[in-house]
C-alpha cells in the first residue's frame, strides 16, 4: 500500500473532498432532503454534479438515499451514522475559514449556515 492508501488526512478528503460533497453533508446534518432541496441549497450545482456527489457519498455509505414507492417518484436523502460522524470535522472547517477571514478583514459570508451558529457563517 502507498502512503495516501494509509494516510488518514488522505482518507478524510477522499470522503468530503469533492466540489459539493461537505456542503451536501452539512445541509444534511439537520435532516432529509430531496433532491430538488438540495438543488436550492446548492444553487451553483449542476444537476449532473449534485447527482454524481450524492451517489459518491452514497457509495462512500456516508448518506442514505431512500426511495418511495409513489408516482411521481419521491426520493429523500440523510446522513448515516459515518456522515454524522463527520460533522464536528466540518465544523471545526467552517470555524477555522471564518477565522482565517476574518484575519484577512474579510466578512464570512458562506453557505454552510446554522441559524445557531456563533460564527457569523451567513
Amino acid at each position: 500500500m502507498n502512503t495516501n492508501e494509509t494516510c488518514p488526512v488522505a482518507a478524510t478528503l477522499d470522503l468530503i473532498g469533492g466540489k459539493y460533497k461537505a456542503l451536501i453533508l452539512w445541509y444534511l446534518s439537520d435532516g432529509r432532503h430531496r433532491f430538488s432541496e438540495l438543488r436550492k441549497m446548492i444553487s451553483n450545482a449542476t444537476p449532473k454534479m449534485l447527482t454524481q456527489q450524492l451517489r459518491e457519498l452514497e457509495a462512500q455509505h456516508l448518506i442514505h438515499r431512500e426511495v418511495f414507492p409513489v408516482v411521481p417518484p419521491k426520493v429523500e436523502y440523510s446522513l448515516t451514522e459515518t456522515g454524522r460522524s463527520l460533522m464536528p470535522i466540518l465544523t471545526a472547517m467552517r470555524d477555522w475559514g471564518a477565522e482565517y477571514l476574518r484575519g484577512k478583514e474579510v466578512e464570512p459570508n458562506c453557505l454552510m449556515m446554522r441559524s445557531e451558529a456563533s460564527t457569523g457563517c451567513h
